[in-house]
């Protein structure tokens, strides 16, 4: 069997990826905004091709976690993992949520949010 056709192959990648773990070292919000400098850009590529592709997706911009799902085509349960582990390694700067006052607010931010991802 062709191993690139192998649907086994796109369940055990993931796992592999972070090293089994389910959970991230920190909690962050799906539409939590990161960004990453030329210097967090540059000691990136020493961490992996997962997370130096996920640096490159916030150099210059801040990206919303599930953007950087989206970008990346990872799980973004695997995202929420490696995104945790690279804030704690200064590899991306977690910048706050914009503030929601109300469930009015919250509702449209995601609302923006999804409608990114659509555009995708």
């Amino acid at each position: 069997m062709d191993p690139r056709r192998d649907p086994r192959g796109a369940l055990v990648r993931p796992y592999a990826v972070t090293r089994g773990r389910t959970e991230p070292l920190q909690d962050i919000a799906l539409e939590a905004v990161l960004i990453a400098s030329p210097t967090q850009i540059a000691e990136s590529r020493f961490a992996g091709h997962d997370k130096h592709r996920i640096a490159m997706v916030c150099e210059g911009r801040p990206e919303s976690l599930a953007e950087i799902a989206a970008y990346t085509r990872l799980p973004l349960g695997v995202a929420r993992v490696l995104v945790a582990d690279m804030v704690a390694d200064g590899l991306l700067t977690l910048q706050t949520a914009a503030p929601a006052t109300g469930y009015e607010e919250r509702m449209e931010m995601l609302g923006r949010v999804l409608s990114g991802l659509r555009e995708l």
